[in-house]
């Protein structure tokens, strides 16, 4: 008697948001999701980059909503508009590099405001409104940042570090509905986001080389899907061997 096989790493079925989906890894994201069967929800501050991603995802259903989620009117518009999902994946952020003694209120409310607040109030928001699907996955972009010392990195290795003690609680929070909360925690990746000439200073640093956008994507379809149906309050430390 044969049986019918299902891919656990299939998206086919289920809807997930990706902010920050108007380039780098967050556009990846989307791009492979849409390629694993998801319908996808780009959102981001760019319309027109935001409509590129939206017009090279594979297959149909897909939407495009802009938003600059440390607005908070833009965040109640954007899940207002979504509907249900199945899958967040929080990839808007933004990198600023400062020593603590340069440091000034006005950059550290910026990069709280960017890098914890917006994903944190998103997440809520989707919650409250009852937006996210029993089973669903959220997924936080952090960095390797939140795990070591990095000079001149201090604000935005502790936005991402505090967002690994967010997900750990509401994956507690959340478990009695099965939905999964987790992090990614990429090194170098080679993105807009980076100076070309910082990105190749990096390669002797990464054993197995400098990762891609695609490195990161594929993880992040393991932890929207059914696969990952048994991992929750983790961070996927992404690293190319530089940590060791």
């Amino acid at each position: 008697m044969s049986t019918v096989f299902k891919n656990p790493f299939s998206l086919a079925g289920k809807t997930v948001l990706v902010t920050g989906a108007s380039s780098g890894i967050g556009r990846q994201i989307a791009l492979s999701s849409a390629r694993m069967g998801a319908q996808v929800v780009v959102t981001g501050r760019d319309a027109a980059r935001l409509d590129d991603t939206l017009q090279a995802l594979e297959g149909t259903g897909h939407r495009q909503a802009t938003a600059d989620l440390t607005v908070s009117e833009d965040i109640h518009r954007l899940v207002e508009a979504i509907g249900r999902i199945d899958g967040v994946v929080h990839c808007a952020g933004q990198q600023k590099l400062c020593p603590v003694r340069m440091l000034n209120e006005k950059l550290m409310t910026h990069v709280y405001s960017v890098n914890f607040l917006a994903p944190v109030m998103l997440t809520q928001r989707l919650l409250q409104q009852n937006r996210l699907a029993d089973s669903a996955s959220i997924l936080f972009m952090l960095s390797t940042a939140a795990h070591i010392g990095t000079a001149g990195a201090g604000p935005y290795s502790a936005m991402k570090a505090g967002l690994i003690g967010m997900l750990r609680c509401l994956a507690l929070e959340q478990a009695k509905r099965k939905i999964r909360v987790n992090g990614i925690s990429p090194s170098a990746v080679a993105t807009p986001m980076w100076d070309p000439g910082h990105i190749e200073d990096q390669k002797a640093r990464h054993p197995l080389g400098l990762g891609t956008p695609e490195d990161v994507a594929n993880a992040a379809i393991y932890l929207l899907s059914d696969a990952s149906r048994w991992v929750t309050g983790t961070t996927l430390l992404m690293d190319g061997g530089a940590i060791l």
